[in-house]
């Protein structure tokens, strides 16, 4: 059932696309997107896949095809990093409002101003906002994984959104690990056939995608996109058993790592979590009772679920690798907000870390654990990780 591959996450978010079989890929390359799709088009050159790809002169252009051939009925994907997304953002905002299901991987890079091509979370974290599910992997491994999840989230007839499936930079895009890879046949079960209840070359059942709607129904349309976000957070979970029932991996709102009795814990995201786990074990072996909690499901935000776990807890550290400048960093205003609601709160500290791809050592983050085991937080204002005195 399964086979075993040295695969970097580029190679496996590609060789998961590959077993989907997606009628359409829109490709534009961006460092350090760009072995997603020319994995994917040598796939294509082979003969391998039924997919139509098609090259395109910017990444505005590729959301925008992809936008056409969702519309048209077509299971369409395209993948970008940073300025990409960043140059997308007039289809970003769109794509959502006009319910197309496409599935977007998305290797995050540093936003410019200056211009940087390595890791941080600038990029998706801009895109919080306007409608998009977003999911986060920590490894090749849960990237593979989550994109077989997108698409059938996707495409969830109680939802109908595009999903941003996200990996870091460099990190996860060109580091390579043991990927256990599906077999086609049970991917292909899984993921099933797109079925579009509607789409524009069905001539039978002509429809509009993209009206004008002014002060008459705007709102209305919105409410219904809000509605089906909400919706989301349950199919993600149903989605989520039934491929653990395939893989035998979990697919929960956040990983918990380490917390059952912990008297500290950190919230970060991606891979960083991996270096944050061996600084976890190695003060428990020192007697420190300190844990991890990982979000993977960033849009639609379980805040009811964070907050019934982290009030068990005396204190927390929430690692951003993004500002919001002049407000909270993203993910730790989005634990702030979760934790409004709570009787006893634990003590919160932000911490800003990784920008530009600056490496999070293992000795940072038990450093943070140690400030953090000592209660000296300060929740109005967040540190840095690793900045230069």
């Amino acid at each position: 059932m399964f086979k075993l591959k040295a695969f970097s996450g580029a190679q496996a978010t590609a060789e998961a696309m590959r077993q989907i079989n997606p009628d359409v890929v829109v490709a534009y390359p961006i460092t350090p997107q760009t072995p997603v799709v020319e994995y994917f088009a040598q796939y294509v050159a082979d003969g391998i896949v039924d997919t139509e790809t098609i090259p395109v002169e910017s990444e505005h252009s590729a959301l925008s095809a992809a936008v056409g051939a969702a519309a048209a009925g077509a299971r369409a994907m395209c993948a970008t990093s940073s300025q990409g997304l960043a140059l997308m953002w007039e289809i970003v905002a769109a794509t959502p409002g006009l319910r197309l299901p496409i599935v977007m991987p998305v290797v995050n890079r540093a936003l410019s101003a200056p211009i940087n091509i390595h890791c941080d979370h600038s990029d998706s974290m801009g895109a919080a906002t306007v409608g998009w599910i977003q999911i986060y992997n920590e490894s090749p491994q849960e990237a593979y994984e989550s994109m077989l999840l997108a698409v059938k989230l996707a495409e969830h007839p109680d939802v109908l959104l595009p999903v941003m499936v996200m990996q870091d930079g460099f990190i996860t895009s060109h580091g390579v690990e043991n990927v256990k890879i599906l077999d086609d046949e049970t991917v292909r079960a899984f993921v099933g056939v797109r079925k579009p209840d509607r789409y524009l070359l069905d001539v039978h059942h002509p429809y509009t995608i993209g009206p004008l709607a002014l002060t008459d129904y705007y709102f209305e349309i919105k409410m219904q996109q809000e509605e089906a976000m909400i919706k989301a957070k349950a199919v993600y979970l149903e989605v989520g058993e039934e491929l653990s029932n395939i893989t035998g991996n979990k697919y929960p709102y956040f990983e918990e790592y380490r917390t059952e009795d912990a008297q500290a814990v950190v919230v970060l995201m991606n891979s960083s979590a991996g270096t944050a786990k061996d600084a976890v074990d190695e003060l428990r072996n020192e007697g420190k009772k300190v844990g991890l909690i990982k979000p993977k499901l960033f849009r639609p935000f379980p805040y009811k679920e964070m907050r019934d776990t982290l009030v068990r807890f005396p204190v927390v550290g929430v690692l951003d690798r993004s500002l919001a400048f002049g407000a909270y960093s993203p993910l730790y205003s989005e634990i702030r907000n979760s934790l409004f609601e709570a009787e006893k709160k634990p003590k919160i500290q932000n911490y800003v870390y990784g920008l530009g791809g600056r490496d999070l050592f293992k000795a940072e983050v038990k450093k943070t654990f140690e400030e953090l085991l000592s209660q000296n937080v300060d929740s109005e204002n967040h540190r840095y990780i690793g900045l230069r005195g």
